[in-house]
């Protein structure tokens, strides 16, 4: 005999996902059956559990393009970690830098790394708030003030530092 509450899990399939080779299997979240609750969909238990959407009219299309949204916020993030520790560190392995280099060094290094981390954060912000709003079934609008704002930081950062570079080494050969 089904009991009142026992519908969500028996909705729910057999759970053989295991996230980061965690050894444990999380029941998946059903996103349908909290689907107009306040919570944050991520803030449902179990934590780590996979999340069920219903694959209705181009959902699966969506989320995979969400996904691959994030993932290039994250590639962003990482190049340009990895290109503030090479400022940090200046390319100079076999000649000693100017004064001028040293002095830039750390400064470009860490407006680099803030900029990645703003990057990250901005990533995962839209990612999560579409999901989101995915599960809420709303309409969902992908840029913003904030998006606009951290992207052309970013790009003029990436030009004024290829500028530089350039009118630095132009008198070295």
């Amino acid at each position: 005999m089904v009991q009142p509450g026992d519908e969500e899990e028996a909705s729910c399939p057999t759970n053989t996902y295991s996230p980061l080779g965690i050894p444990i299997h999380p029941r998946p979240v059903n996103v349908a059956a909290h689907q107009r609750g306040p919570l944050n969909i991520f803030c449902i238990p179990p934590l780590i559990g996979p999340l069920l959407f219903d694959n209705t009219d181009s959902d699966a299309r969506d989320h995979c393009a969400n996904e691959r949204t994030f993932l290039s916020y994250l590639r962003l993030s990482l190049y340009m970690s990895i290109v503030a520790v090479a400022i940090v560190i200046s390319f100079h392995l076999k000649s000693k830098p100017t004064p001028l280099e040293l002095r830039m060094a750390k400064p470009l290094g860490i407006i680099f790394w803030v900029l990645s981390v703003a990057c990250l954060c901005l990533g995962f912000g839209n990612y999560v708030k579409t999901v989101n709003k995915y599960s809420k079934r709303a309409a969902i609008v992908q840029t913003g003030w904030k998006t606009q704002s951290v992207l052309t930081v970013v790009a003029f950062a990436i030009g004024a530092v290829c500028i530089l570079f350039l009118a630095t080494n132009s008198k070295r050969y």
